[in-house]
């Protein structure tokens, strides 16, 4: 299943997020679609891979996983971000909605 977007995707067991992330933000939130891209704020700043570490940790809370099942697969320098998460044991609201998955 994939959005018109492309922004959230859920294939094989694997969620793949294609993010803009918004560091230094004073909360950690999905913010909606930018572009074809989803908008993520955090609250860590972009320095020595702090906001990496910081939205990994928070994508595999906000999914109900450990840590280590959520990758960043590209953009470590950039706030263009692919993101996947292996077997999701929650689908977060913001999340089910782009996929259709929302009731």
């Amino acid at each position: 299943m994939a959005t018109v977007t492309g922004a959230v995707r859920l294939h094989e067991q694997q969620l793949h997020l294609r993010l803009y992330l918004q560091p230094r933000s004073s909360r950690d939130a999905f913010l909606g679609l930018h572009g074809d891209e989803l908008r993520v704020a955090i609250t860590a700043p972009p320095v020595d891979g702090k906001a990496n570490a910081h939205l990994l940790k928070w994508l595999a809370r906000q999914c109900g996983v450990a840590k280590s099942r959520a990758e960043l697969v590209a953009g470590h320098g950039s706030r263009h971000k692919k993101v996947v998460i292996d077997h999701p044991a929650l689908i977060p609201p913001e999340l089910a909605e782009l996929l259709g998955l929302a009731s």
